[in-house]
């Protein structure tokens, strides 16, 4: 990885894999490729909490450890968390994956089903496999957009099903950084991109379409070595032509690194 320029579009976590990769040699150019930004209604969590009352979850899945913690930070202020941990109780709690955990944990939340590595829709619609959801009410934490194919495979088996909302995805309100990258990449010295997420595929070529135009980045991604987090990054890359060199496995940062390290080599 010495000397190798490094494209990092990870916003949160962005600067820790920086120096992941700068402790390896390599040459980090951090772009933070996302926003989140709240999108709690308090007037939907309270309709929601009294719908709850008289339909009772059957399921509630919560998808992220941000949202989770957003959906508590929301009813702490609206008085009414006393409120959600009773409903909580008496329904069937899943987690897409590990993050969700640490803030159910802090909150005194049983959780009964967790989904397998690496968490994909896939992964928790077939740990639900032997529920009856027919006829019954879920409730979905939805992460930065909606999922259609958690939505709709639930509601395949007749599940009524009800999303909050508790922060959206957007581009950062400073694109500067990451037109910086598509500079770089355009005059060929960038080695490896990292993708962390989906939507960050999404959002580097929403912004490369304003100058240079997608299909060009995409060309210049084919030439340099491409890491994805996992199977749902990688199929975000895939549908948009874009050839993953290496897939983290497990899921998670270190793993992904490693991998970038041993392709570089």
């Amino acid at each position: 990885m010495h000397g190798k320029v490094i494209g990092i579009l990870e916003t949160r976590t962005g600067a820790h894999l920086a120096e992941l990769i700068s402790r390896r040699g390599g040459i980090a150019l951090h772009a933070p490729a996302l926003a989140e930004e709240p999108d709690v209604d308090p007037g939907a969590i309270r309709a929601l909490l009294t719908l709850w009352a008289r339909e009772p979850m059957a399921v509630t899945v919560f998808q992220t450890g941000v949202g989770t913690r957003a959906l508590f930070q929301a009813t702490d202020a609206l008085g009414l968390t006393r409120d959600l941990l009773e409903r909580l109780a008496s329904t069937v709690v899943v987690v897409r994956g590990p993050k969700p955990v640490g803030e159910l944990n802090a909150r005194g939340v049983r959780i009964d089903i967790r989904a397998n590595s690496p968490f994909t829709t896939a992964d928790v619609l077939e740990k639900l496999i032997n529920i009856d959801l027919a006829g019954r009410a879920v409730l979905v934490q939805r992460y930065g957009a909606t999922n259609p194919a958690l939505r709709s495979g639930l509601e395949s088996r007749g599940a009524q099903v009800h999303e909050l909302a508790t922060y959206r995805w957007s581009l950062p309100a400073d694109t500067g950084p990451l037109e910086a990258l598509l500079a770089a990449l355009a005059a060929g010295r960038v080695d490896a991109v990292m993708f962390t997420s989906a939507v960050q595929v999404e959002n580097l070529l929403v912004v490369a379409d304003r100058h240079q135009g997608a299909d060009a980045v995409v060309a210049q991604l084919g030439r340099c070595v491409i890491a994805s987090i996992g199977p749902v990054c990688t199929r975000a890359l895939q549908a948009r032509g874009i050839r993953p060199t290496v897939e983290a496995d497990p899921p998670k940062l270190g793993p992904l690194v490693s991998a970038l390290e041993g392709a570089l080599r």
